[in-house]
């Protein structure tokens, strides 16, 4: 797996920077989701495998953001 990423990138979840920047406690972003807090916990750290779409959605409209400021491609290092 780390050669696909050294080879393509990668996605970085800006979860936890847009979070702190609204002021919004991880409790009160879990309800605005609907949102388990162990699942928030792996989106906010970067340590989720899989994107589920239903939950970006969801982040996205509790934050009112876009999915760009959600994510954000890194391209690899040459």
């Amino acid at each position: 797996m780390d050669k696909l990423l050294e080879k393509f990138g990668t996605i970085k979840i800006n979860l936890e920077k847009l979070r702190l920047a609204q002021g919004m406690s991880k409790n009160e972003l879990c309800y605005r989701a609907e949102v388990q807090r162990t699942q928030l916990n792996r989106y906010c750290v970067g340590t989720v495998t899989r994107l589920d779409t239903d939950v970006l959605i969801r982040l996205c409209y509790a934050l009112d953001c876009s999915i760009g400021d959600l994510l954000e491609y890194v391209p690899p290092e040459k």
